[in-house]
């Protein structure tokens, strides 16, 4: 086990047979994880494209293989980390742990200091999700192209658009999906605070507000983040985009954490049992308010 700056436990429905399968078989990573995949093990576990950091080649070397656990060398900015996957029983189908260590500090993140290794924690959140989805035979959420600088994407939801509103502007309903505290003003000048008003007294507020229909915050730098909800036949489609920023520095950490909060969203609604899949969520210098025991 590494000593890790990111840990991730999450359980996904299938036996750990079949998600050795999903981890390791190329077909499945360019669905689930990245745009290019190449695995021959014990040898070589590599994936790169647009839907990786730092993905123009692969930069994974292979550490350790067996039967329950993957652990490969990635370097990112020209820095060495290191990722495991580790999976385990679980009554409801595979615990799956992930670690990487060598990763910036939350704050650093924030700050913008972090490079492309600052895009890995909303990274891997995505790409798990996915993989519970491919398991489960669900459609994946899309992906973060982080050659792009066109934030948007666009998801069918199965259940009306006030019921995913409101889930979406809700404090207690967008606590329980995301696993987030989150304080929420739901009306035109309101604030949206993500780890609680204490945490983030005001800096994001709601320009634009329509029930059922369109929101958009605008945060203190310019960024906006809107999106648009269209009903049919008891199905939502989402929009949603990210604007106002430099464009020849997208941010991406932030993008791409919205995309797993999505394809969390979607399960939340979508599935007549939800339950959160992940068990542990640890991130280096993440202060304890951000996250919810709503779930």
């Amino acid at each position: 086990m590494i000593e890790p700056d990111l840990l991730l436990r999450a359980v996904v429905p299938a036996p750990p047979e079949a998600v050795y399968e999903a981890l390791t078989d190329p077909a499945a990573l360019r669905v689930w994880l990245a745009e290019h995949a190449d695995v021959e093990l014990p040898g070589k576990y590599e994936f790169w494209g647009r839907y990786t950091p730092d993905g123009a080649e692969p930069h994974q070397r292979v550490l350790h293989v067996d039967e329950r656990t993957i652990r490969f060398a990635w370097t990112l900015d020209g820095v060495q980390t290191t990722v495991e996957f580790q999976l385990g029983e679980d009554e409801d189908g595979t615990l799956v742990t992930l670690s990487q260590s060598d990763l910036p500090s939350f704050e650093d993140v924030l700050a913008d200091k972090a490079g492309a290794r600052g895009a890995l924690q909303p990274f891997w959140s995505l790409a798990i999700v996915n993989l519970a989805d491919y398991l489960a035979g669900r459609a994946p959420t899309p992906r973060c192209d982080f050659t792009s600088a066109d934030l948007r994407a666009e998801v069918v939801i199965d259940a009306a658009p006030e019921a995913v509103f409101d889930s979406m502007t809700q404090a207690e309903h967008f606590r329980r999906w995301s696993g987030v505290n989150v304080d929420i003003e739901p009306y035109v000048g309101g604030r949206f605070a993500m780890g609680g008003f204490e945490v983030d007294p005001g800096g994001v507020r709601f320009v634009e507000f329509e029930p059922g229909r369109k929101a958009t915050l605008r945060f203190a730098d310019g960024l906006t983040a809107s999106w648009e909800l269209d009903g049919s036949d008891g199905k939502t489609r989402l929009r949603t985009v990210q604007s106002g920023f430099d464009p020849t520095n997208p941010p991406y950490p932030g993008w791409a954490g919205w995309l797993a909060g999505v394809a969390e969203l979607r399960r939340y609604h979508e599935l007549p049992r939800w339950r959160s899949i992940w068990r542990q969520i640890q991130i280096a210098g993440l202060p304890d308010a951000m996250l919810s025991n709503d779930q």
